[in-house]
C-alpha cells in the first residue's frame, strides 16, 4: 500500500518511527514533511497528503501532530477524506472496521512511541466490516460528504 505521511514540528521524531515500520511491513511512504523539529504549520503538509490520499495517489494517510486534533480537522475538510484520531489500538480497529477510515491521525505529545507503532500495526492491517448494517452506514457517510464537500480535482 502507499501511505501518506504528514506532520508538524511535534510529529517528527514519531513520523520517522512509523515511516520505518510502515516501510518494514513493505508499504511505500510518500512523506510530505515537515522534516525536522523547527516550528511549522501544519496545514502546510496534511493538506497536500490528504489531496493526495483523496485523489487516489496514496492508499491511505497517517498524519502526526501534537495532538491529532488538528491534522483531523484539516483533512476532513476534504472531499472523500474520512480521518480519525486514535489514541489507543481498540479505537484503530473501531475507525477501520466500523468507518472504514482512510486517515490515521496522532498526537506525539498524547502518546509515545511504542503506543503509536501498536496503533498503526492495528489499523493497517485491519479491513472495514462488511456487514451490510456497516456498509449502509459507511455509504450514508460517503453520500453526506458527496452533497457537501466539492470534488477534488
Amino acid at each position: 500500500m502507499k501511505i501518506a505521511m504528514a506532520n508538524d514540528h511535534a510529529g517528527t521524531n514519531m513520523k520517522f518511527e512509523i515511516k520505518k515500520q510502515l516501510e518494514e511491513m513493505g508499504h511505500e511512504v510518500v512523506d510530505f514533511g515537515t522534516y525536522d523539529n523547527n516550528p511549522a504549520d501544519l496545514p502546510d503538509y496534511v493538506y497536500p497528503a490528504a489531496l493526495a490520499v483523496a485523489k487516489g495517489e496514496c492508499d491511505r494517510g497517517i498524519f502526526v501532530d501534537g495532538v491529532g486534533y488538528g491534522s483531523a480537522m484539516i483533512a476532513n475538510k476534504i472531499n472523500g477524506i474520512y480521518a480519525a484520531v486514535c489514541q489507543d489500538t481498540l479505537c484503530a480497529a473501531l475507525s477501520r472496521q466500523h468507518n472504514d477510515a482512510n486517515v490515521l491521525c496522532l498526537g506525539a505529545k498524547i502518546i509515545g512511541t511504542l503506543i503509536s507503532t501498536e496503533i498503526v500495526k492495528t489499523w493497517m492491517t485491519t479491513d472495514a466490516f462488511t456487514a451490510e448494517k456497516y456498509v449502509n452506514r459507511v455509504k450514508k457517510v460517503k453520500d453526506i460528504n458527496d452533497r457537501h464537500c466539492v470534488p477534488v480535482k
